[in-house]
């Protein structure tokens, strides 16, 4: 998966680096590179928010009469904007325009307080010191503002032109009347998704409380039944007691059935903003808790997932994160969203003592495994003495249909 590299002074904390990413080995015949090619000719999904931006993108170029286009979001940190779309830009452009801070988008945030930023390429550093064959002269950047929540940023909305453009020009007027439309439809997606999640979450909670009154049921009739146990052992009624000593058994047996379930299926702390939201607050959570110095790396713009999906990767994230507090020994640890060939990969790993092997009386690991198959995913681990141990989840995109399936 991935090596690590320590000073010779391993005390010091801030002269750890992780020396690469970790790597990631596609099930299937070739490594996956049939997966690959499968994934890059797939349709696209219906309904996908990538889709209906890139629709509404070539319709702005073709309006305002630019070059080219992106939308970016901004991730869960606040402070990294990610292209979630893209029209017009050659693959080395759109890399190098991919992920940028927020502070060097357009001179950060200073450069919207009239509502847009108009940019010189030739006199913006960030685009013009780092990209000489730079092929635009000029760039537009609006930010994308929510509706709801007065002055909190959705993201930003940029075009680029080969002519000279003005903050006050035609262009620009064009631009902010489509950064409005555009941050309506970012939102109302947004939101829409997170009215189902809560609905489904209430469903699930609904089921829990019904699972919850069985099991009440349940240790009730064992009580009954030891009762009755006592009652018939005292009086030497060896059917009796032997019939009773079944029931309570059974009776164990369904309650700990139910328990597991309530434990593995709806027990769930997932944020209706979703599932890179939920862990944004699971990595800010673990770093007041705990001196290990912990990275986040999100490279998904957009994570739509069914809510099942979501619940059990996030589990098996803060099970992870879990076991390297109390067993790692480590420094440092990151955390790594990505999406390669079709599949999303979660990555947690550590720098500590790894020696990782299932605590006698611990079933962390075997909980996960069972929570990824729920998925039809995987669980990787790799544990190497003195480097640390990785913990990588992985499962294929969901199918085109699970939002008729599942709404």
């Amino acid at each position: 998966m991935s090596k690590k590299l320590k000073s010779v002074g391993g005390s010091d904390n801030a002269a750890f680096c992780w020396t690469r990413d970790p790597e990631f080995v596609l099930p299937g015949k070739d490594g996956g590179l049939d997966a690959c090619v499968e994934q890059a000719f797939a349709a696209t999904r219906t309904c996908d928010l990538k889709t209906l931006l890139n629709t509404f993108l070539e319709t702005a170029i073709g309006f305002i009469h630019a070059r080219a286009g992106v939308v970016r979001v901004l991730l869960p940190d606040e402070q990294t904007l990610q292209v979630i779309s893209a029209v017009g830009l050659t693959g080395e452009e759109l890399e190098a325009e991919r992920i940028v801070e927020l502070a060097c988008e357009d001179c950060g945030k200073d450069a919207f307080k009239h509502g847009l930023c108009a940019t010189d390429v030739n006199i913006c550093v960030t685009r013009h010191g780092d990209r000489p064959h730079w092929q635009f002269r000029s760039v537009i950047s609006i930010p994308l503002e929510s509706r709801n929540t007065p002055e909190a940023m959705l993201g930003v909305f940029t075009l680029f032109f080969d002519k000279p453009q003005s903050a006050s020009g035609n262009a620009s007027t064009m631009a902010i009347s489509f950064s409005d439309l555009l941050s309506n439809l970012i939102e109302h997606i947004k939101s829409h998704r997170e009215t189902k999640r809560a609905e489904l979450l209430m469903e699930r909670q609904s089921i829990a409380n019904e699972i919850h009154d069985s099991l009440a049921q349940t240790l009730n009739y064992a009580r009954m039944s030891t009762t009755l146990l006592s009652s018939a052992v005292r009086s030497n009624n060896e059917v009796m007691a032997t019939k009773y000593t079944r029931d309570i058994d059974e009776a164990l047996e369904i309650g700990q059935k139910a328990v597991r379930t309530l434990i593995t299926d709806f027990r769930s702390e997932m944020d209706p903003a979703g599932l890179l939201q939920a862990l944004q607050v699971l990595t800010q959570q673990f770093r007041k808790q705990h001196s290990i110095v912990l990275d986040s790396c999100i490279r998904v713009a957009d994570l739509d997932l069914p809510l099942e999906h979501e619940i059990q990767a996030y589990h098996i994230v803060r099970e992870a994160l879990s076991n390297i507090a109390k067993h790692s020994n480590a420094s440092h640890a990151r955390l790594i969203v990505d999406h390669l060939c079709g599949y999303y990969i979660f990555t947690i790993e550590d720098n500590g003592v790894g020696t990782f092997s299932p605590v006698e009386g611990h079933y962390g690991i075997i909980i996960m495994r069972e929570r990824a198959q729920r998925i039809g995913g995987e669980i990787k681990v790799e544990s190497t003495k003195g480097l640390g141990t990785c913990v990588q989840l992985f499962f294929p995109e969901p199918e085109t249909n699970w939002r008729i399936t599942h709404g």
